[in-house]
């Protein structure tokens, strides 16, 4: 697909690319403070004067799932005229036990769907963090059978990434680290914390850098 620059793109004005986040808690970043989540640090991070990133729009919501995202934030996606946008999701798919080609029909519509509006170097899907190895994890049935379906889960999304020609930005191996570092965990024993999130963008931001110079 060939990009073709439209006002939510940084334009002959050189100002900042318009950003829209979609997905769950850990993009709304539950439990941790709007600057550190990991949108928010993406943004800040990239930096630029102007920003070469702004975030116009978190469409994150604590507890969604796939269909929910379809739902409820697809929709929203129109008005804020977005330039670029990430997804991450799948953690309540898991959670509430959604059949995996349930989920993985859900991934395409949304993937397909930013396409309609974005070209596929100006999204970027990131992986679900296994939140089993938290404190809180067992509460969310049991650790060995949710992380093989988290698993699953990111194995769906970066097949269907790929084959778009969308980026996948894989940061599970750094949520296993809450296992043996409690400060990678927010307050309330289940989410990342900020400096977990400041991990993730440390991969996430070279890569959408790089998209961004395209």
């Amino acid at each position: 697909m060939s990009r073709a620059t439209g006002e939510g793109e940084a334009g002959g004005d050189g100002g900042p690319v318009r950003y829209v986040a979609l997905g769950d808690s850990y993009t709304i970043g539950t439990s941790v403070e709007v600057a550190d989540r990991w949108p928010d640090q993406l943004v800040a991070r990239l930096g630029g004067d102007p920003p070469v990133l702004s975030l116009v729009a978190n469409l994150g919501v604590n507890g969604f799932t796939s269909a929910d995202l379809i739902r409820s934030e697809l929709p929203e996606v129109p008005r804020h005229d977005p330039g670029f946008a990430s997804v991450l999701i799948g953690v309540n798919d898991v959670v509430q036990g959604v059949p995996s080609d349930r989920y993985e029909a859900n991934v395409a519509v949304i993937l397909d769907a930013l396409l309609v509006r974005l070209p596929p170097d100006r999204i970027v899907t990131v992986a679900v963090p296994d939140y089993t190895v938290t404190p809180a994890g067992a509460e969310y049935g049991d650790p060995a059978r949710r992380h093989a379906s988290i698993v699953a889960a990111n194995e769906v999304m970066a097949r269907l990434s790929a084959a778009r020609g969308i980026r996948y930005v894989d940061t599970f191996d750094l949520s296993l680290r809450a296992a043996d570092d409690w400060s990678l965990v927010a307050v309330d024993g289940l989410h990342p914390s900020g400096i977990q999130y400041a991990s993730w963008v440390e991969r996430v931001a070279p890569v959408v850098a790089d998209l961004l110079r395209r």
